[in-house]
């Protein structure tokens, strides 16, 4: 399922038009986006949990070169963790 394919579906359930589902969508990503950036998490009730995840720095391998070794700096990661209510829908 695309974004427009999505647009479209929750346009046809809440009886509104794409153009009014699409804004309603972009503001909930860009919100969810601002809040990951500002370093909270984003807890939806029965859906999950957003959250920034910090990966630690460490050493690695060039692929292209096996025998030299590279140093892959620390960084920041979104993550998501299901909630309980969706999982069970899923299995």
């Amino acid at each position: 399922m695309t974004k427009q394919d999505l647009i479209a579906a929750a346009a046809a359930a809440a009886g509104v038009t794409k153009k009014d589902a699409q804004a309603v969508l972009d503001g909930v990503i860009d919100t969810i986006t601002s809040t990951l950036q500002k370093g909270d998490s984003v807890t939806i009730t029965g859906f999950g949990t957003f959250r920034v995840s910090e990966r630690a720095a460490r050493s690695g391998v060039n692929p292209r070169n096996p025998e030299q070794k590279i140093q892959i700096p620390a960084m920041k990661l979104p993550a998501f963790k299901a909630g309980k209510s969706f999982k069970d829908a899923v299995r």
